[in-house]
C-alpha cells in the first residue's frame, strides 16, 4: 500500500450514473488487476474504495459509479484536484491460475476491473470472451473499449434492448461446458454465476462496502472454506472453490 496524491486530469460521463476519471500520480503500488484505490475526498470521513480499471507508468483510470453523496462529489471534481490516495490495495486477479478458455463475466460497473485485466491477458498471449451484463442499452458501457482490444464481446440486458434478453448467466450458458471465469459484480450476479453446473472454476471479486479499506476494521468480511476473510485485505479476488454462500 502507498499514500501519495493523484491529481484528477478528467473526468467523462459515460451514461446516467458511470463516469471515466484519469488520474496521473504514482501508480507503482498497482501491481495486479483487480485491486483497488481509496480516495480521500474534501469534507468526508470515510474513504471511497474505487476499483482500479486501468493503469499505467503515471496515469490512473478508474470507472465510477454515482452510488451516493460521495461519488457524486468525487466525479463533479474540477480537473487539477489533488487526491489523497492509498493505492495498490487488495489482492487481484492471479493470472497464473488462467486458463486459454478464460470468460469475463461482469455486471454493470463490476465490468471496471476486467478491462485492465484483459489487456494484461493479451499481452500474455491470450484471447478471452467477455460477457458483459448491464439493466439496459441506455445503462451500458465500455463494450467498444473491450472489443477494440479484438475479444468477442457478449452483451446481456435485463430489458433485452441490447445483446441478449436476460442476465450474463443466461448468456453463460450458451458457451461450451468447462469454461473458466474471472468474474465481478454485484454479490446476486456471482452467487448466480458461481451456481452454474458447467464452469470448471475461476476467481470471482467481490464488491463489498468497506470502512477503512485495509483489513482493520473486519467490516467487509465473506465465509469462504478456510472461514471469514476481509474483501479488502484477502480480497476482493477469491478462487471460485474457496467461496461458501
Amino acid at each position: 500500500m502507498t499514500k501519495s496524491a493523484f491529481t484528477l486530469e478528467q473526468a467523462r460521463q459515460l451514461t446516467g450514473d458511470v463516469w471515466e476519471l484519469t488520474l496521473a500520480g504514482d501508480t507503482s503500488a498497482v501491481t495486479a488487476p483487480g485491486q483497488f484505490v481509496n480516495l480521500e475526498l474534501p469534507g468526508k470521513f470515510l474513504r471511497r474504495p474505487i476499483s482500479v480499471c486501468d493503469w499505467d507508468e503515471g496515469r490512473l483510470l478508474l470507472l465510477v459509479k454515482e452510488a451516493g453523496a460521495g461519488t457524486r462529489q468525487l466525479v463533479r471534481l474540477p480537473a487539477g484536484t489533488e487526491l489523497d490516495t492509498l493505492s495498490g490495495l487488495g489482492n487481484g486477479f492471479d493470472l497464473s491460475a488462467v486458463p486459454e478458455n478464460a470468460v469475463l463475466t461482469g455486471g454493470g460497473i463490476g465490468i471496471a476491473p476486467l478491462y485492465g485485466l484483459a489487456k494484461r491477458m493479451i499481452a500474455a498471449g491470450r484471447r478471452p470472451r467477455a460477457v458483459l451484463g448491464f439493466r439496459s442499452k441506455a445503462d451500458a458501457f465500455y463494450r467498444e473499449e473491450f472489443a477494440a482490444l479484438g475479444l468477442e464481446v457478449h452483451i446481456a440486458t435485463e430489458d433485452g434492448s441490447l445483446g441478449t434478453r436476460g442476465f450474463v448467466t443466461d448468456v453463460l450458458k450458451t458457451l461450451p461446458e468447462g469454461q473458466y471465469v474471472l468474474a465481478c459484480g454485484p454479490t446476486p450476479m456471482l452467487k448466480a454465476v458461481h451456481a452454474l453446473p458447467q464452469l470448471s472454476g475461476g476467481q470471482f471479486s467481490f464488491e463489498a462496502r468497506m470502512a477503512c479499506g485495509f483489513g482493520a476494521c473486519v467490516g467487509c468480511t465473506i465465509q469462504t472454506k478456510q472461514g471469514p476473510r476481509r474483501v479488502c485485505k484477502d480480497g476482493p479476488v477469491f478462487q471460485k472453490e474457496d467461496i461458501v454462500w
